[in-house]
């Protein structure tokens, strides 16, 4: 019998993640490896205790979640296949009988809490956070009758629909949110193999690091995505070495390796920049197909190049 992929993913079951999950793989059939953590998510991928790993990469709120950024930018190569967004909100819950009333600690992963604390000024002032390895862990914790609250830690929970119902735990709040349109983007990360097709709405995700001694650096990194129409959706500084100062660059540009102005850019970062990491052109997830600039589509650049090589060729 052919063993199933196997796929990692912060658990335990019910997190946003392995919400992601299951819209990623659909009906195939997998074999489910919760982790406490993205890096534990994403080292077992390293180490061939898994296949994949599902993963959080960005959010409405908070912009790039940094833990899988940094454990992406180094170590063994992982490359990105594929990307999913959810819409998020959370449902508060507690033990039977609590009331909002009862309420002086809160649970939830550090991500949930950035997506409802607004929420939680208003409606619990005086509220503590209390931060969890996921959302769906508070719960469960919360849920196991053999501890009392004090050994719990927190009156409640915060944490993704459905949960109350899985857990039996009562639902104080529906629809939890600072922002309603919510959302976060997962990623489907693996080891490195063929670079999906390219679809004509595709993604190719980069680490740059820029040189440290020349001024206009940056300006020139960007430059060489805007001279040939590559159109950036995400760009985040992460410190790199051990001094202040020091930076490198998480970019998600709207392009795929096969095209020929993708591939000419990554020419450019490699000439100008110490160091480059490809992170994977993967198909975009709820994009249009991506405009393509005048002059940058790849018969533009198959013709250019056929120029010069008739002109070299001319006796």
């Amino acid at each position: 019998m052919t063993a199933l992929p196997r796929y990692a993913f912060l658990g335990p079951a019910g997190t946003f993640t392995e919400m992601a999950l299951r819209a990623i793989v659909g009906d195939e059939p997998v074999e489910d490896v919760p982790c406490v953590d993205v890096l534990t998510a994403l080292g077992s991928v390293r180490a061939g205790q898994a296949d994949f790993a599902v993963v959080a990469i960005e959010n409405t709120v908070e912009g790039g979640v940094t833990a899988t950024l940094d454990t992406l930018a180094a170590g063994s190569p992982l490359v990105i296949l594929g990307e999913v967004v959810l819409p998020v909100e959370f449902e508060l819950v507690a033990r039977a009988g609590t009331q909002l009333s009862d309420i002086d600690r809160i649970s939830c992963h550090s991500h949930g809490w950035a997506q409802c604390r607004r929420w939680a000024h208003e409606v619990l002032p005086e509220v503590a956070f209390l931060a969890a390895s996921s959302n769906a862990a508070a719960s469960m914790r919360l849920s196991d009758m053999s501890l009392t609250l004090e050994e719990v830690g927190f009156e409640a929970a915060l944490a993704p629909p459905g949960t109350g119902a899985r857990f039996g735990l009562d639902v104080l709040t529906e629809h939890v949110a600072d922002n309603p349109h919510a959302a976060t983007r997962f990623v489907r990360v693996g080891r490195p193999t063929a670079v999906p097709a390219p679809t004509g709405a595709d993604k190719t995700t980069l680490v740059v690091h820029l040189p440290t001694e020349r001024s206009g650096a940056l300006l020139e990194m960007l430059e060489q995505f805007s001279v040939r129409g590559v159109n950036l959706s995400r760009i985040e500084s992460r410190p790199v070495g051990d001094h202040p100062g020091q930076y490198s660059f998480s970019i998600d540009a709207l392009g795929h390796i096969a095209d020929e102005r993708m591939a000419e850019t990554m020419i450019g970062l490699k000439r100008t920049c110490p160091q480059v990491r490809f992170l994977g052109s993967y198909p975009a997830a709820n994009l249009p197909q991506t405009a393509i600039a005048h002059g940058t589509a790849n018969h533009d650049f198959e013709s250019a190049r056929s120029w010069v090589e008739g002109l070299v060729a001319t006796d």
